[in-house]
């Protein structure tokens, strides 16, 4: 059986097709768009069957040109969320997953794909209804008129195959170099602190103190481990919340990476007050052009995932970031221009 995974050369997508080769599946279509080519960094110790152009793409599964599908994994998106381009945004990241999915329910081929955190914006409640849904940005629009989209369907007949949507929170790990400045959090401290030996945090704002604005941080080991499961799992179907479930601060993000690669160096751990004291995170004033446009709060609301049978833990930022932070360390070649 052949697996398609769209943005496979992305962050998600590459860590997707890496979890499959784990399974001993090579069968792979890859899709994606090599702009930047750097990208194709995060395939060349993977394997996969072949690649195809996103351009090229839709027409060729549409017309049956790689046989029988097991599943569709659509990771393939514009995730900028300052995309000033809204036509660009709205054909890339809405009106190519309609198509797609579209595809997907005349082949009767599982679609499970990715929506994102973003669908909120201005929300302070992170449950996956209607009420809760206030984008900021286009690219948080494009994200909820697909699941609205997705909504409708469902609601006009039951689907021909599965179809999961899964909201993304703040993901990080290995193979998001390519990303630049929207990449993740901690990937920004662990080159801040490589250059200048300090990582630098928002100070007070929104009645939160220096660096304890609050996200749900996961990791892209568990976001892959979710779609597996919702894999092995193809009576299930919906959209999902897919972070941990708990926020916590930035200030967490900056610990853990700090004291991971002093502990790199053979250097003792040290507490918040001791890091801040030395210098080794600094505290700098908010910036104007992001007051009012700022989310000091998210944490995913995990009913619906738990409902539907996923009983895992998820790693917390001690963990997760220790672990993606001494990646960082041994995984020079995936850094090549990084920013």
């Amino acid at each position: 059986m052949t697996y398609i995974v769209t943005g496979a050369a992305g962050f998600v997508g590459a860590n997707i097709v890496r979890a499959l080769n784990a399974r001993g599946e090579k069968n792979i279509i890859a899709v994606d768009d090599l702009r930047p080519a750097d990208k194709y960094r995060n395939l060349a110790d993977l394997d996969i069957a072949d690649y195809i152009d996103k351009n090229d793409f839709l027409e060729g599964f549409d017309e049956g040109w790689f046989g029988k599908i097991k599943a569709v994994f659509h990771e393939g998106a514009c995730s900028d969320t300052m995309e000033t381009d809204g036509v660009f945004m709205m054909n890339n990241n809405y009106q190519y997953s309609v198509n797609l999915y579209e595809i997907c329910t005349t082949q009767k081929v599982p679609f499970l794909y990715a929506s994102s955190a973003a669908t909120y914006g201005g929300s302070d409640v992170f449950v996956e209804q209607r009420q809760h849904e206030k984008p900021l940005n286009i690219y948080g629009y494009s994200k909820f008129l697909f699941d609205q989209y997705m909504r409708a369907r469902f609601a006009e007949r039951a689907p021909t195959a599965q179809v999961v949507g899964f909201r993304y929170f703040n993901v990080y790990g290995p193979r998001e170099s390519h990303k630049g400045r929207m990449a993740s959090v901690a990937f920004h401290h662990y080159h801040q602190f490589k250059t200048n030996q300090t990582v630098k945090l928002f100070g007070e704002y929104g009645g939160y103190a220096a660096g304890q604005q609050a996200r749900d941080f996961v990791s892209v080991e568990d976001v892959v481990k979710v779609n597996m499961f919702f894999l092995d799992h193809p009576e299930k179907s919906g959209i999902f919340n897919l972070g941990t479930g708990r926020a916590q601060p930035f200030n967490d993000v900056a610990i853990a990476t700090v004291n991971t690669m002093r502990k790199l160096k053979g250097e003792n751990a040290l507490p918040l007050t001791e890091l801040v004291k030395a210098g080794l995170i600094q505290y700098i004033p908010f910036p104007d052009d992001l007051r009012g446009k700022y989310q000091c709060f998210t944490q995913a609301d995990l009913t619906q995932l738990r409902t539907a049978g996923y009983a895992a833990d998820f790693l917390n930022v001690e963990e997760g970031v220790s672990r993606y932070i001494a990646w960082l360390s041994a995984n020079s070649d995936f850094l090549a221009n990084p920013l």
